[in-house]
């Protein structure tokens, strides 16, 4: 990831499409909001200019412009993730070690814990900042539990919140916070970071992103493409498709693993459900437009409403992956159901 400044190395990097827009955002920093929600898709690096914001809103020897300062104690603390009026609140749940596990939801225990530690004096004797990532991952309590603080907290204190679905948020939280929309790289942006960082075929998996380049680098992992090969293959002539033999082939992965491979399959899942139902609407593929041909032939072939319906299905099925669930039974289901959408009403 290129820096924003080369001069200190605890100056926390942006990416590049992020640096006008950081910029922008750190110069009014004296009338900086109490709450601010920044939005955007997964993968266009929203978290690395939240970090960003933090130190900047930390930095106690601030740049003219605003900007951290990167050799300030402060800096440090936050670029080694050790500042201590910096609470960051995510799903995760930790262990008597203090080792730490992803869990569907932020809880309200963990916005109590929040709530507490505004209202301690700042430990550095300047600004005290809590960041929420992502955000619509609250439960209701949490959300709830959020809201006096949001419309009233302790002078110094700023709530910085970061979703990729901010249409999941309550209307009581989205009505407290100043909203901004994260910068998205174009695609020669994108492109070209990608093929910085040694990724071939970067359109391909940039398209198969959706655009998202951080969601691209983890896409071009060689075994995953593999997979994501044969299943396409398979998707695009579904009287062939065997449920049984890709939820075979997922059995045959360590248990370790069979999660995050479903994950996968759902992935691919999605965006060829997406891309059908463009071209079923008159549209073009967004993410696999290499098999623009395959979708056009099944098109004709497709009831709209139940691909619709299933796209829905498949949305769902993807918010449960942290439940417990057999892998392969998972996946086996979404494919009998695929291969049904081209034999109903035809």
């Amino acid at each position: 990831m290129s820096e924003v400044h080369s001069a200190s190395a605890n100056i926390l990097p942006l990416y590049p499409w992020q640096r006008e827009a950081a910029a922008s955002l750190v110069a009014d920093r004296e009338h900086w909001p109490h709450a601010l929600l920044l939005t955007g898709p997964r993968g266009i690096g929203k978290r690395a200019l939240a970090d960003y914001l933090a130190q900047a809103l930390l930095c106690e020897q601030p740049s003219a412009d605003g900007s951290p300062c990167g050799v300030c104690a402060s800096c440090g603390y936050v670029a080694n993730s050790q500042h201590p009026d910096l609470r960051v609140i995510e799903p995760l749940q930790y262990d008597e070690d203090g080792n730490a596990s992803p869990v569907d939801a932020i809880v309200v225990d963990r916005i109590r814990e929040l709530i507490e530690f505004v209202q301690l004096t700042s430990h550095r004797r300047g600004a005290k900042l809590a960041l929420i990532y992502p955000a619509e991952t609250m439960n209701t309590q949490a959300a709830n539990a959020l809201l006096k603080t949001l419309e009233e907290p302790p002078p110094g204190t700023h709530l910085l919140l970061v979703s990729h679905q901010p249409g999941r948020l309550p209307a009581t939280i989205l009505s407290r916070c100043q909203v901004k929309t994260a910068p998205r790289p174009t695609r020669e942006q994108a492109a070209q970071w990608l093929e910085g960082e040694g990724i071939e075929a970067a359109s391909r998996v940039l398209a198969q992103a959706g655009g998202a380049p951080l969601l691209a680098l983890g896409l071009a992992d060689p075994a995953l493409q593999r997979e994501a090969q044969i299943l396409l293959a398979e998707l695009a002539r579904p009287e062939r498709l065997s449920p049984v033999a890709v939820g075979a082939r997922l059995e045959a992965s360590p248990c370790d693993e069979r999660k995050s491979k479903l994950g996968d399959a759902q992935y691919w899942l999605i965006t060829w459900t997406a891309d059908l139902a463009a071209v079923c609407s008159g549209g073009e593929a967004r993410f696999h437009p290499e098999h623009a041909d395959a979708l056009r032939r099944l098109s004709p072939r497709v009831v709209k409403l139940s691909l619709f319906r299933y796209y829905q299905s498949l949305l769902r099925q993807r918010g449960l992956l942290g439940h417990p669930l057999q892998p392969r039974l998972v996946v086996e289901a979404l494919l009998f159901e695929y291969r049904l959408l081209f034999t109903r009403g035809n």
